[in-house]
């Protein structure tokens, strides 16, 4: 089921968006009360926050665009000046039209949202005398909470400090702030949630279920940002640090996350490549893996466009699935830190692209191209056209129920480390990832290896957050909030490097991975691979094709590929060496707006 009306309804209300969140559009207490005194007309009114996942600002930027370059996916940023390049090699300017789309768009849903904040809590509906009416008002408002929250934590990993906007636009209040601490925000957006989650609804009591913020949401957010709190973050003289009380929101993560586990728990579904198929088949089960995904209606959203499986189309084209880009490739390096025997990897990782034919054949560029292989326009039960584009309508995950396994079992570890139930945690997300007949080597066997100290549990909670959530785009924020984001990055252009030598020399540690790739389609016409794993002399017969694939990483003018020395390259080496400078100028245009409150300062901008 598509929930259109929180994407493209036309909300029928004054709420439209603004150019800037430092001139919002005024609305009077009068009209909020009315809009606010009902649940249909609250309905609306929260709808709107929603509206903002629909603009380019976060469809085709900061879901996906804007969240490399990190050890699992890549994009070269250094070939243009492009604004999403700026982006990628970390030099954006004021100017970045990327960063000024999210910055506009986060703060029209923050404003949307104390506008619903303040109407329902204006409204007496929360005291009425009927009890569904007050139920259905709480989740409303919950809704908003969790809405800003997200936003908030967003703003955050890309700014830094940030003005906080908390009231809804009245005449007379001041609409120039100037920046707030960061941890003084996300403080605060978790204890709103807090002080919220209890009143909501599971996504099974809604109308919607998963296609709109719940319960289980909420409780996920409350403990994802409450790591982001309590982890490490930037400050203006490019140190990273984290305050005292960082152990606090640990225990807030693991509260949470353990309650969702206890009210709400659920076997992850055995098949994980369904997961994401359901989301290219417009199929949004409740209790099960996704916890919520933003629900684009057809004919929006950007995934199957420029994130997921490359498929070639327009007017000439033999098929009427029309054309998908990838936006951010996968390292050869990440693929093969992959178990061979973990299904994850080859749902995750995809080597082939759909041409005008709608035949598989491999994709362009080979080893510095590998896809996203979870989504793609070609899995769509109904073509969307040969000239379509944007607009696939797949609904893109914000949050999975394996991800607040991993954060509890990350949580409880670095409380009390590696206990029984983080154990038990991270084994049910390595139970999923093998057949049955793996479990006690690569579930039981495993998990007990890596449990021997704290530090080792951490290191095989960052590995496995990387192999279960791959070109989902949020490694970034993992990387940032535990301090190793330069440190990850250097062991990715090492890796590759060696990868490279093997190849060339014929020797090395890598030495049996192939240089060599043999491809063609089976007799259901399906893309196959015969040496994915291992070098092979030749192959069976005449019927395969040959493509180099780790022999291609070498250069024989620069030795590398200059992709593998340049593209994180300003991650390793950046102003300050050994510091990713991940935060980026507010936009030009806010600046201005201020009036003089806010200004770019620090950072070595």
């Amino acid at each position: 089921m598509k929930l259109r009306t929180l994407i493209i309804t036309a909300v029928a209300l004054s709420l439209t968006a603004c150019s800037d969140f430092l001139e919002p559009d005024s609305i009077s207490t009068f009209d909020t009360n009315y809009v606010f005194s009902n649940v249909d007309d609250a309905r609306k009114g929260v709808n709107a926050i929603y509206v903002s996942f629909d603009v380019d600002g976060f469809r085709s930027r900061l879901s996906n665009n804007m969240t490399g370059n990190t050890d699992i996916e890549r994009q070269s940023g250094w070939t243009s000046s492009g604004d999403r390049y700026q982006i990628w090699d970390l030099n954006a300017l004021e100017s970045n039209g990327d960063l000024r789309q999210m910055w506009n768009a986060a703060y029209t849903a923050i404003r949307d949202a104390n506008i619903a904040i303040d109407g329902i809590l204006s409204s007496g509906t929360l005291e009425s005398g009927d009890a569904q009416t007050v139920k259905t008002m709480y989740q409303l408002l919950g809704e908003a909470y969790t809405l800003r929250a997200y936003w908030y934590s967003m703003l955050v990993y890309y700014f830094g400090d940030v003005p906080n906007v908390r009231e809804a636009p009245k005449a007379g209040n001041d609409f120039f702030l100037p920046k707030e601490n960061r941890n003084v925000i996300l403080s605060q957006v978790i204890q709103d949630m807090i002080d919220i989650e209890e009143n909501m609804l599971w996504a099974d009591e809604l109308p919607y279920g998963i296609e709109q913020v719940n319960r289980e949401y909420t409780l996920g957010m409350i403990a994802r940002i409450a790591l982001q709190r309590g982890g490490y973050y930037l400050t203006p003289e490019l140190n990273m640090v984290r305050d005292g009380d960082y152990l606090e929101y640990y225990q807030i993560a693991k509260d949470y996350t353990q309650k969702l586990m206890t009210l709400k728990d659920r076997p992850l579904p055995a098949n994980y490549r369904q997961i994401f198929m359901n989301q290219c088949k417009f199929v949004s089960p409740v209790n099960e893996e996704i916890l919520f995904e933003v629900p684009f209606a057809i004919g929006n959203g950007d995934v199957g466009w420029n994130i997921g499986i490359d498929v070639e189309g327009g007017a000439t084209a033999s098929h009427n699935y029309g054309s998908g880009n990838n936006y951010m490739g996968i390292p050869v390096s990440y693929y093969y830190s992959f178990d061979t025997l973990d299904i994850r990897r080859d749902v995750t990782c995809a080597f082939y692209k759909v041409n005008t034919d709608f035949v598989q054949e491999f994709c362009d560029g080979g080893v510095s191209n590998i896809s996203q292989g979870k989504w793609s326009r070609h899995f769509l039960d109904n073509p969307p056209g040969a000239s379509s584009a944007k607009g696939t309508g797949i609904n893109w995950p914000m949050m999975r129920y394996a991800d607040v396994l991993l954060m509890f079992a990350e949580a409880e570890n670095e409380l009390n480390g590696p206990t029984g139930p983080a154990q038990d945690a991270l084994r049910r997300v390595r139970q999923r990832a093998f057949s049955p007949e793996y479990w006690a080597e690569k579930a039981d066997n495993y998990v007990a290896s890596v449990s021997t100290d704290k530090q080792s549990f951490f290191d095989a909670i960052v590995n496995e957050r990387a192999w279960e959530f791959g070109g989902e785009m949020i490694r970034k924020y993992e990387l940032i909030r535990w301090n190793i984001y330069s440190e990850k990055m250097a062991e990715t252009v090492e890796t590759l490097k060696a990868m490279a030598d093997a190849a060339f020399n014929g020797s090395g540690e890598y030495s049996e991975l192939p240089d060599y790739l043999y491809w063609k389609l089976d007799e259901s016409g399906q893309f196959t691979v015969l040496n994915r794993n291992r070098k092979v002399a030749a192959p069976p017969d005449d019927t395969w094709n040959r493509q180099p694939w780790l022999l291609d990483l070498h250069d024989d003018v620069y030795t590398y590929r200059q992709w593998i020395t340049r593209d994180w390259a300003n991650y390793i080496d950046g102003p300050k060496s050994g510091v990713v400078r991940y935060i980026f100028p507010i936009p030009a245009e806010a600046i201005t707006n201020s009036q003089g409150t806010l200004s770019n300062d620090g950072y070595m901008f």
